[in-house]
C-alpha cells in the first residue's frame, strides 16, 4: 500500500530505508563523536571543550547540508561512479587495510555524555600512539597525523574537525543515494525525486540521534561487537549497488539494472546480501565484547 504527497510516493517498505539510514547515521555519529575527542585531546585542557562544541555545531551543519545538498545529487549520474568508489574505498580500508598493533579497546561514556575510548584491560586512557591510530582508522579521508602531537594551534585543530565532520557528512549521504536508487519510469524531470523525503527524514532522525546515539549504539557493541564490522559490509553491498547502477544504467535508460522492483532478480540479490551483511553483526566474536579493531 502507498500513498503520495508534493510528488513524493510513500510505503510500508520506505520504514525500513529510513530505519537503515538511521543505523548507519548513529554508527557514523559514533565514530564521528570517538574521533571528535581524540582530536581535542591534543590541545590544552581549557580549550577542549570550545574545540568540541565546535565539532558538534560543525557535525549537526554538515549533516543538515547534505541533506539539503542530496536533492541535486540524485540527478548526477556520475555521483554513483563516484560514491561507489569512495564508499568501497572506506569499507574495503576499515575491514582490511587498518592497522592492528593497538592494545583491545572499548568504548566508554564520560561524565560529559561523550564517548570515549579505554583500554579494555585495564581501563586506563589510550596513549598518544593508539589515539594516533585510532584517529587514522575511524576517519574516512587521511587526516591521522594532520596535527602534531601536544599541539596547541587551537584553529588548526578546529579546521580539522570541520574536515572530520565533512567526511562523515559524505558517507551519510551517499548511502542514502544508493538506498532511495534512480526515480521510476515516467517520473517526470522537473519533479524532485520521488523518495527524497526518505532521505530527509533519515537524516533529521539522525541529526536529532546525534547528542543520544553515543549510549544507544554503546548498549549495541557492547552486546553485539560484530556490528561495526557488520555496518561496513552493507556499505560494500551499498557501494556495489551504486558501480552497477553507474555501469548498466543511465538516465535515458534508468531500469536496465533495477534493484527496486521485487519482479527483477537483482532486488533479491542486493536484499539477501544486505541482510547478510546485517546479519553478520549477530555473530558471537569470541573474546570479550569490546569494539576493537
Amino acid at each position: 500500500m502507498a500513498f503520495g504527497f508534493w510528488g513524493q510516493t510513500v510505503g510500508y517498505s520506505d520504514l525500513f530505508l529510513v530505519l537503515l539510514l538511521i543505523f548507519f547515521e548513529g554508527v557514523l555519529s559514533l565514530d564521528n563523536a570517538i574521533v571528535l575527542g581524540l582530536l581535542a585531546r591534543r590541545l590544552p585542557k581549557e580549550q577542549q571543550k570550545r574545540a568540541l562544541w565546535y565539532g558538534m555545531v560543525g557535525a549537526f551543519l554538515f549533516r543538515a547540508a547534505a541533506i539539503v545538498l542530496a536533492a541535486y545529487l540524485l540527478e548526477w549520474h556520475v555521483v554513483k561512479l563516484l560514491g561507489g568508489g569512495y564508499l568501497l574505498y572506506i569499507a574495503v580500508k576499515h575491514l582490511f587495510f587498518e592497522l592492528k598493533e593497538q592494545t583491545n579497546e572499548k568504548v566508554v561514556v564520560d561524565a560529559d555524555g561523550q564517548p570515549v575510548l579505554r583500554d579494555a584491560e585495564t581501563g586506563l586512557p589510550l596513549t598518544e600512539n593508539q589515539e594516533s591510530i585510532e584517529i587514522e582508522e575511524r576517519v574516512p579521508i587521511i587526516l591521522g597525523n594532520a596535527i602534531p602531537r601536544n599541539t596547541r594551534k587551537f584553529w588548526l585543530t578546529v579546521a580539522v574537525i570541520e574536515l572530520t565532520d565533512i567526511a562523515f557528512a559524505v558517507d551519510s549521504i551517499l548511502a542514502a543515494i544508493a538506498l532511495v536508487g534512480s526515480p521510476p519510469a515516467g517520473h517526470p524531470e522537473n519533479m524532485p525525486h520521488p523518495k527524497l523525503w526518505v532521505i530527509i527524514v533519515g537524516g533529521i532522525i539522525g541529526i536529532v540521534m546525534m547528542r543520544i546515539a553515543a549510549v544507544l549504539v554503546i548498549r549495541m557493541l557492547d552486546r553485539f561487537p560484530r556490528f561495526e564490522s557488520a555496518a561496513y559490509f552493507l556499505i560494500i553491498v551499498i557501494s556495489l549497488k551504486l558501480l552497477t547502477d553507474w555501469a548498466f544504467n543511465s538516465p535515458a535508460h534508468p531500469h536496465v539494472i533495477d534493484f527496486h522492483d521485487a519482479a527483477r532478480p537483482e532486488f533479491w540479490i542486493f536484499w539477501i546480501a544486505m541482510l547478510v551483511a546485517l546479519g553478520t553483526g549477530f555473530l558471537p566474536s569470541g573474546k570479550a565484547p569490546t569494539t576493537s579493531k
